[in-house]
């Protein structure tokens, strides 16, 4: 009776037609990503995984290949959905036993892809925005290449001369500049980008804002920065006038360049609204601020997008450490899975698409709105009981209890089929 009670669950599941990519991850939001899937995915969805474990301790053993592993199956299967990993620092060799410090798993998926980094904020009715104007959501495009994420950097130990040199391939004249003539012990970077990387972003970025009908904003510091910072500003603005003018025209949208200080003064005046262009850096910080003045870092959404149109969904918050240290002490913790299921959610309703499985899409939108329905109706998480509305119906609750409620939520959606 069983096996024909499972046969029949497992017909009346929405199949997803071709596999997605996933990635697990480490500490809190691993455990998340668990109930996610069990509660909130398996019970609804006929699905195939291709399974990569981007674990600390998995990335040491493979010497870090899994994650080009991982990186190179999202291009053969199109999308990939990511839950979020530790970038190791020296404490993290010590508690892990690590072989190395090992890079971003990000950093090296993105290099991969030639991908940029688009979020935006998960708006619930009753959280306002901490700036009173923001009445829209801000979109945030980060550049996914170079810069600090690919750098070189050297503690210089005493007196010296630090230079930076450049040999062409072809043999050319070398050119050589000195940086900086040290006196004593100090600190050098070197940094770089690339033409065809910084070209990518600007596709992205004008492709993204033209489907979204949102203008664009882009800003750097190229007074200061005369060669990096500006040859940015030439290649969007070159992108711009040979591709996007008349398309953006004809959409009623805007692009825009000014520098990035003055970029950030008028995003706090503004209502909201664009996508706002960034730098790697600049968009590693400023992704995290509009998180917070959304309501809260677990309330924003990430897609890695490809140029060559592959798309990875992920958490765009760190691993919950502080949470995951009291899960391990038998403690139950609030934490926030939000980013986490839409990350799932935009890798189903891209998967839908691509597959012209709208019932695939259908399902994204209803575990969409039973989360946000939740969150309104006065189940959350500590982290935005803090920053909701008022209101005698507001409760705070455990993890498991937060996503039980939202399952519940989605049951109901599903028997309507709402």
């Amino acid at each position: 009776m069983k096996k024909e009670q499972d046969i029949q669950n497992q017909k009346n599941k929405i199949k997803v037609k071709t596999t997605i990519v996933e990635i697990d991850g480490d500490e809190m939001t691993r455990v998340m990503w668990a109930m996610v899937k069990e509660k909130l995915l398996f019970p609804f969805l006929d699905i195939n995984l291709e399974y990569y474990d981007l674990g600390l301790k998995k990335r040491d053993e493979t010497d870090d290949k899994i994650t080009i592993d991982a990186a190179n199956a999202i291009k053969k299967h199109g999308v990939g959905v990511k839950c979020a990993t530790i970038t190791p620092n020296k404490d993290r060799i010590k508690e892990y036993n690590l072989k190395k410090e090992w890079p971003s798993p990000n950093g090296t998926i993105r290099a991969v892809l030639d991908g940029t980094v688009f979020r935006s904020p998960i708006l619930a009715k009753n959280i306002p925005p901490s700036v009173r104007n923001w009445n829209k959501p801000i979109h945030i495009g980060r550049h996914a290449y170079g810069d600090v994420y690919k750098n070189q950097e050297i503690l210089v130990p005493r007196a010296g001369k630090a230079e930076l040199l450049f040999t062409p391939a072809d043999g050319g004249q070398p050119i050589k500049l000195t940086i900086h003539e040290f006196k004593g012990p100090g600190i050098i970077q070197g940094i770089h980008n690339t033409d065809k990387s910084i070209s990518s972003f600007a596709k992205a970025c004008f492709t993204y804002a033209l489907d979204q009908k949102i203008p664009l904003w882009f800003g750097t510091k190229d007074t200061i920065s005369k060669t990096y910072d500006a040859r940015f500003r030439h290649i969007f603005q070159e992108e711009f006038e040979k591709n996007w003018k008349k398309k953006f025209e004809e959409a009623g949208i805007e692009y825009f360049f000014t520098l990035i200080d003055d970029a950030v003064a008028r995003i706090m005046k503004s209502e909201g609204g664009m996508l706002w262009a960034c730098k790697n850096y600049d968009g590693d910080v400023m992704s995290d601020m509009l998180g917070a003045a959304y309501g809260s870092l677990a309330m924003m959404t990430s897609v890695l997008v490809s140029p060559e149109g592959f798309f990875e969904y992920e958490a765009s918050h760190g691993t919950v450490q502080k949470h995951y240290y009291k899960y391990l002490k038998g403690e139950k913790t609030s934490s926030n899975p939000m980013a986490l299921i839409f990350a799932w959610t935009g890798a189903l309703r891209k998967r839908g698409e691509l597959d012209s499985t709208p019932d695939v899409v259908d399902f994204a939108h209803k575990l969409e709105q039973a989360s946000l329905e939740t969150i309104q109706s006065g189940i959350m998480t500590g982290d935005i009981l803090k920053v909701a509305l008022p209101n005698s119906k507001n409760k705070q609750v455990y993890t498991e209890e937060f996503i039980d409620a939202i399952a519940d939520h989605l049951k109901k959606k599903m028997k309507k089929g709402e």
